[in-house]
């Protein structure tokens, strides 16, 4: 069985439950605790899930934000294959539909 994980990113969420709604307001706030994004990088941390984050990041959210990883990161499925099994009907598949072009007579 194949499963594709992804997240669902929470941080806008924890900022508006501590009264944050500028994402600028992040910025100083992370330098402090050494990390240095841009206006722009912290505005789509914010608004985006991040496919990448450091740990020095996910820390000083945390600190900023007095929370846990996982109140910012919920993992789910997002897609799931169903492997066959013995006895069990493949799933149904379209079939390809074969087509012919047929061009008027030009004589």
């Amino acid at each position: 069985m194949i499963r594709k994980m992804g997240v669902v990113w929470h941080l806008r969420l924890r900022m508006a439950e501590k009264g944050m709604f500028q994402t600028s307001a992040l910025v100083p706030l992370l330098a402090e605790r050494g990390v240095h994004l841009s206006r722009e990088q912290v505005f789509r941390l914010v608004t985006q899930p991040p496919q990448r984050l450091s740990v020095d990041t996910l820390a000083a959210l945390c600190d900023i934000l007095n929370c846990q990883p996982n109140d910012l990161l919920e993992v789910k499925v997002v897609n799931a294959e169903i492997r066959k099994t013995s006895g069990e009907a493949a799933p149904a598949q379209p079939r390809a539909r074969h087509t012919t072009v047929r061009r008027p007579d030009l004589t």
